[in-house]
């Protein structure tokens, strides 16, 4: 697991963690019944506090996404892809709310801006003008 800390900005460390191992989760590059490294492992690697990894760990728990087996560790918890697609969409709607204040300042009307997200979604998904897209 490659986790990067950030010294800089508002963002705690623990948040840091969360959002990243959140990130690996639903990407799948963290599986199902995956162990996760110890809370000492991850502290001693990433030359944090002991108690900064237990609070992440703790809140990836209280959401859903680890379990903890006492004397086993943590590991990733069974998919609930109602929690994920919900976790998914509240950060495209942060994402979406940013890019609507930057086209509002910018002059950019609401046709150019859908025009230019349906051109950068078929850019990314590799859709080209063609082929159906729903938007």
């Amino acid at each position: 697991m490659n986790i990067i800390i950030r010294n800089s900005g508002d963002t705690p460390i623990y948040e840091q963690i969360v959002t990243q191992v959140k990130n690996a989760i639903v990407a799948g590059e963290l599986r199902e019944g995956e162990a996760l490294p110890s809370m000492r492992l991850l502290a001693k690697e990433l030359r944090i506090s002991l108690i900064t990894t237990k609070r992440a760990y703790e809140e990836l728990e209280r959401e859903g996404f680890l379990y903890t087996m006492t004397g086993k560790g943590s590991f990733v918890a069974a998919r609930n892809w109602d929690l994920l697609r919900e976790e998914q969409r509240k950060r495209m709607e942060e994402h979406l709310h940013a890019a609507i204040q930057a086209a509002r300042l910018g002059g950019v009307d609401r046709q150019e801006l859908l025009e230019l997200t349906g051109l950068l979604y078929d850019e990314e998904t590799g859709q080209t003008e063609e082929e159906p897209r729903d938007l």
